[in-house]
């Protein structure tokens, strides 16, 4: 048998769906966004040019709109960060905008007293703004309730070691993986954020219960790994990696309950969690506590989260 006879060695080729998110196509290429831009900043070029005609000659007056119009096509057709230009602008125009030192005051942040001399308050600089959250709360289900955005329900996901697979069983991790790609009804994000982990109690576990294991060959390897583990702790740079699956659904109309995004969404969730049992990830739905949790881990990046329960492997 030859090596072009192995089947291990055999190309495989998987149907992965397009960006379903991508916005229709109205006029050729351009989108209805894009097309209205150029619509009206074509009519109001043309307008300008209607305008000033009787003393301006046509070859001056195109010298001086080729630069307008070169950066309204920028705006309309540009690209950044998988964005229109135009909206990564106003995005870029409103951050610039909003306060970059927040705390948690549902309250208000109250002044500075009376007795503090001006030119401490000068120096401080502007003070804090509360910290307005995403979220206006968690269900008994672990749902975020978004507010006008909707409903957005999380679980954590399991990685896979797909590289040290066969060609045939990489074939079924990614076929399944696209079954699941193109099943989806609305809006699903694959998160992967890092975070610190603490061994400390880990460690302190190990030695406390080391005295109980059977014998002393054992007792002394895991006091060992417990001051391995110790030992690692110290350098205060270990990052692990956390896998998070949120879907999200849009705000109910005037025609239907608001508890109903709540339910799609979980109902979302867990059908993940079986479609992507074939490509051989574990969909672990949070509830409620884990949520908020893993919410606060994210509004404060040096918290440890919380240990994934699903089996740990290389993602490549």
């Amino acid at each position: 048998m030859t090596a072009s006879d192995d089947p291990a060695d055999t190309a495989y080729a998987t149907r992965i769906p397009a960006d379903i998110s991508r916005p229709d196509r109205l006029l050729g290429p351009f989108t209805a966004r894009q097309t209205a831009i150029l619509t009206i900043a074509g009519l109001v070029l043309y307008g300008g040019w209607w305008a000033t005609r009787p003393f301006i000659t046509p070859l001056t007056y195109a010298v001086l709109v080729i630069p307008v119009a070169g950066v309204l096509a920028a705006l309309a057709l540009g690209q950044r960060e998988g964005i229109g230009l135009d909206r990564f602008l106003l995005a870029a125009l409103a951050h610039t905008r909003t306060p970059k030192r927040r705390v948690h005051a549902p309250e208000g942040v109250p002044p500075l007293p009376s007795v503090v001399p001006a030119h401490w308050a000068r120096a401080a600089g502007p003070p804090p703004a509360a910290i307005d959250m995403p979220y206006d709360g968690i269900t008994a289900e672990g749902v975020l309730d978004l507010g006008g955005e909707g409903t957005a329900a999380l679980a954590t996901c399991s990685t896979v070691n797909f590289e040290l697979r066969s060609a045939a069983e990489q074939q079924g991790l990614t076929a399944g993986f696209a079954r699941w790609l193109n099943s989806l009804t609305g809006p699903t994000q694959v998160l992967v954020r890092c975070h610190r982990i603490d061994l400390a109690p880990l460690a302190d576990t190990l030695q406390q219960d080391a005295a109980a294991l059977p014998h002393p060959a054992l007792e002394h390897a895991a006091r060992a790994h417990a001051d391995f583990l110790a030992g690692l702790a110290t350098g205060n740079n270990l990052l692990g990696r956390q896998i998070v699956l949120v879907a999200r659904e849009e705000a109910a109309t005037h025609s239907r309950r608001r508890t109903s995004g709540a339910g799609r969404a979980l109902q979302r969730v867990h059908e993940a969690a079986r479609a992507l049992t074939a490509a051989e990830v574990t969909v672990t739905p949070l509830d409620a506590e884990h949520s908020a949790d893993l919410v606060s881990a994210a509004c404060n990046p040096d918290t440890p989260a919380l240990h994934d329960d699903g089996l740990e492997g290389d993602l490549t």
